[in-house]
């Protein structure tokens, strides 16, 4: 099992669930409006992942919910909006419900496995949603550990990733 260092994770948790309490509304206009199968294609695998983490332990927990919501608006540029946002994440429990969560979490990792940097994105940002709530429930850690596993990060290269974020979020601060 992972040991996620709290003060790194806790700190991109709070990052993510401000920009994710900013509000989960639309704010494109008609003339705006993205193009929803390839943001989808762009980002359903993250969000899938992130969803498959809240709902690891049976509760999703509002707290996982901004987490997600700030994640989903940064990794986008802010391309996705609350609606799309919300899209994603039916789809995410549709695909869970109707596949089963086991057969979903494998074909989600083996979809990042093939892309090395969305792969390492999806681990850090699970480990987010982990601890979003300030509890890691065992189901979150068996999830987490199954995530690496199947992306192949080692522990050493998860702390790595972890230690960059640390570095990344001191920085922004400064």
């Amino acid at each position: 099992m992972f040991w996620l260092s709290t003060s790194t994770v806790a700190r991109l948790r709070d990052q993510l669930r401000a920009a994710g309490q900013k509000g989960m509304v639309s704010v494109a206009t008609a003339e705006e409006a993205p193009d929803v199968a390839l943001l989808e294609a762009e980002y359903g695998p993250l969000c899938e992942a992130m969803y498959l983490m809240m709902s690891a332990d049976g509760d999703m927990a509002p707290e996982e919910h901004e987490v997600l919501g700030g994640a989903m608006r940064n990794l986008s540029g802010g391309a996705l909006d609350g609606d799309l946002i919300e899209k994603l994440l039916d789809r995410a429990k549709e695909h869970a419900d109707f596949h089963g969560r086991e057969s979903r979490l494998r074909q989600v990792i083996e979809s990042l496995a093939q892309d090395k940097a969305r792969a390492e994105v999806a681990f850090v940002l699970a480990a987010a949603i982990a601890f979003a709530d300030d509890t890691i429930a065992d189901e979150e850690n068996e999830t987490l550990d199954a995530i690496a596993e199947g992306l192949g990060i080692d522990e050493a290269r998860a702390d790595e990733l972890l230690d960059a974020v640390e570095k990344d979020l001191s920085a922004a601060q400064e």
